[in-house]
């Protein structure tokens, strides 16, 4: 992993233990994840995933504000209903912090496989390898294909299994081929890079 500044390590340090002061099931998901797995890259976002629905709302503003972050909607009530994300903003340090809320079997299993790295005093959880590649090809814009293509480059021995099961029940719910996507890119690798 790249070296962090220290004003993201001591943020993800200060979310961390609050999180787990509060009982909040949770995992660092997206560009913070990629930097984990894949290539250092700029990001001044830190997207969390909560084990949580949307009826905590009110626990996780306080939580947030306890965190240090401010919040950047008006209305979140409604905003969090329609998006499922509370976006805020940690000042000090520029970082957009947003809160996912999602419960769904999926996001269950997720949480229970998070890879614990050691910041400061504190276990951070992140999104396992595989799962950051589930979410990279469901969102398939072509930075995550890119992210894809890193991750699995620099970490080739992954449970190919849980990514495709998990790809074919969002393919079937979202009439979409993700499984196929996956498979996809993951043969380009191996044919352009002999894994």
């Amino acid at each position: 992993m790249p070296e962090p500044s220290t004003s993201l390590l001591k943020l993800l340090e200060k979310i961390a233990r609050t999180f787990e002061e509060e009982c909040v099931p949770y995992m660092i998901i997206g560009g913070q994840a990629v930097l984990l797995y894949g290539e250092p890259r700029l990001t001044k976002d830190i997207d969390i995933t909560l084990g949580l629905d949307t009826s905590e709302l009110p626990r996780i503003k306080n939580i947030a504000i306890q965190i240090g972050l401010t919040l950047l909607v008006q209305d979140e009530e409604k905003f969090v209903r329609e998006t499922m994300v509370l976006p805020t903003i940690h000042e000090p340090s520029g970082f957009r912090v947003d809160l996912i809320f999602s419960f769904s079997e999926y996001e269950l299993q997720a949480l229970e496989r998070v890879n614990k790295i050691r910041i400061g005093s504190v276990d951070v959880c992140y999104a396992s390898l595989e799962d950051v590649l589930i979410h990279k090809t469901i969102s398939g814009r072509p930075r995550d294909i890119e992210d894809i293509k890193t991750i699995v480059l620099k970490n080739p021995h992954f449970d190919f299994q849980y990514i495709e099961k998990w790809l074919q029940n969002f393919s079937q719910a979202l009439n979409l081929d993700f499984a196929v996507q996956f498979k996809q890119i993951y043969d380009e690798i191996k044919k352009n890079d002999n894994l």
